[in-house]
């Protein structure tokens, strides 16, 4: 069913209004009331649409978790399917780092509104599952299951942000780690040589 101009209208003036208040407020101070006002809708419109909180954070991030979802099912190798083990896993970190730092705030929002919700809503579950196959084949060795998750975990919004604004560490090297947590750079061989001491 094709959806009313008014209310095309009004979901998309909800959805820039939140975003607007989730860039610039702290996230205890973003509510459905705040969100309506500025708007300019009733807060029973921006429920009957959005659920929650939780819901609108993830109506404002599907697209751009959809955008992504599509450039690694067919996108161009190494990112698509395709090409070398190593060089697929990672395009791979590179694009989940990059969604990270360009959709913080959202996620932020996910990690506070929902329990649980950066590892257990459905584009988290394709995050890891991929990033699951990916470090599989680039490291067969490894528990790729576990490994996933703990990537994951380090691919957080709110340990990203702590890392760089109370530990000074810069992106690069947030991003290095990330890749070396992954797929830990050949220490090249071990010397043979005696032990001077």
């Amino acid at each position: 069913m094709t959806e009313r101009a008014d209310a095309a209208r009004n979901r998309a003036a909800v959805l820039t209004a939140a975003e607007a208040l989730f860039q610039r407020e702290d996230l205890e101070h973003v509510s459905l009331a705040r969100i309506a006002q500025a708007a300019g809708v009733g807060k029973a419109t921006v429920m009957r649409r959005f659920g929650d909180l939780l819901g609108l954070v993830e109506a404002l991030i599907a697209p751009r978790v959809a955008a992504l979802q599509d450039r690694v099912r067919s996108g161009e190798p190494p990112l698509g399917p395709g090409g070398d083990a190593g060089a697929r896993l990672h395009a791979y970190l590179d694009a989940l780092f990059d969604f990270v730092a360009e959709n913080r705030t959202l996620i932020r929002a996910l990690e506070h509104y929902g329990p649980h919700a950066y590892y257990a809503n459905p584009a988290s579950q394709f995050w890891i599952d991929e990033l699951t196959d990916r470090i599989r084949a680039a490291r067969p060795s490894v528990d790729a299951g576990y490994l996933a998750y703990a990537v994951f975990t380090a691919l957080r919004a709110d340990v990203i942000d702590y890392l760089r604004q109370h530990r000074h560490m810069a992106t690069e090297r947030i991003r290095a780690g990330v890749h070396a947590l992954a797929d830990p750079p050949d220490p090249g061989p071990v010397s043979t040589s005696p032990d001077p001491h």
